[in-house]
């Protein structure tokens, strides 16, 4: 047996891991490439954000024929699914990295997230609630009676900025709008699944993605990236208002120089503080656990264990 690999082509960034034939990780990148930049306005990538993912495709490639991986998957969601040039981008991403792309369905995408943060999470499964913002979407994922089940929202840090948020920083007004639309958003994803709409405290959340990694990194004042200190790292309710208010009133440029700054996500850090806050208050949690392990993992032990 030989390594395998998991790519992900977000509306935000563009990853990579590859695992050992033990499922342990080898290699694990992330490149903000912002596949999605405009696509919510104009319902087209634009060429000089395919080329730059595409680019770091190439890139990866090169770095899974250095590990020699005998197998891998490709995926690509929020932003590709909802432009019309999307197939094309299917085509060049194939073409670029040596693997095969998937368009996963909003609901594929939730439900690969939650293989992949539950994989090393020891609680009951049937309390646990996975909440992966991405750049487009947010997905919501359950699981009752062994049966996982998801829903998409069209709300992710990108898409929120760039349809209510354009301040900088953001007025209170924009920040009103901007809570709207994702509790309009949550009130679909209640219909569809309509266990959430029960408040239980003793929910265990579980948030994914870049949006909730920086806010973790941020409130532990990091000052380079610490896995072991992020993963499973708690915030509660209580630090996810206090970190979305106080970026909420910085600059782009401000939190920039923030400890703990994602570079790349300093422009869309506050719409995703939105998200999770209006996600974590409207399941009547306390608060959400950071996970880095992700629809990444969730791929890459598809691909080990098909």
């Amino acid at each position: 047996m030989m390594p395998v690999a998991a790519l992900d082509c977000g509306t935000n960034s563009t990853r990579l891991l590859v695992l050992d034939d033990d499922g342990r990780p080898i290699e694990r990148r992330m490149v903000i490439t912002r596949l999605g930049k405009g696509v919510d306005a104009t319902g087209v990538l634009r060429g000089d954000a395919i080329e730059r993912t595409l680019e770091v495709l190439r890139g990866y490639r090169e770095v899974m024929e250095h590990h020699g991986v005998a197998a891998a998957r490709l995926a690509a969601t929020s932003a590709a699914r909802d432009a019309s040039n999307g197939p094309a981008f299917l085509e060049a991403a194939s073409e670029a990295s040596g693997v095969r792309a998937e368009l996963l369905s909003g609901e594929e995408e939730g439900r690969l997230s939650f293989f992949g943060a539950t994989s090393d999470y020891d609680g009951p499964l049937d309390q646990v609630v996975v909440v992966d913002i991405g750049g487009g979407s947010t997905e919501l994922v359950t699981c009752v009676d062994e049966q996982v089940a998801a829903h998409s929202m069209q709300v992710g840090c990108v898409r929120v900025t760039e349809r209510a948020m354009p301040g900088d920083p953001p007025t209170s007004t924009e920040l009103d709008a901007a809570a709207r639309m994702v509790d309009e958003a949550i009130d679909t994803a209640f219909d569809r699944l309509p266990g959430l709409a029960v408040p239980n405290a003793a929910r265990q959340v579980l948030g994914l993605a870049g949006t909730v990694s920086t806010l973790a990194m941020v409130d532990l004042g990091l000052l380079q990236y610490d896995e072991a200190a992020v993963h499973h790292h708690w915030l509660s309710l209580a630090a996810i208002r206090s970190l979305r208010d106080s970026l909420a009133s910085e600059t782009i440029e401000d939190r920039r120089g923030r400890p703990g700054m994602v570079p790349g996500r300093e422009d869309v850090i506050v719409a995703g503080a939105v998200v999770l806050e209006r996600v974590v208050v409207r399941l009547g949690a306390t608060g959400c656990l950071t996970s880095e392990r992700d629809i990444l993992d969730g791929l890459a032990r598809s691909v080990l264990s098909p």
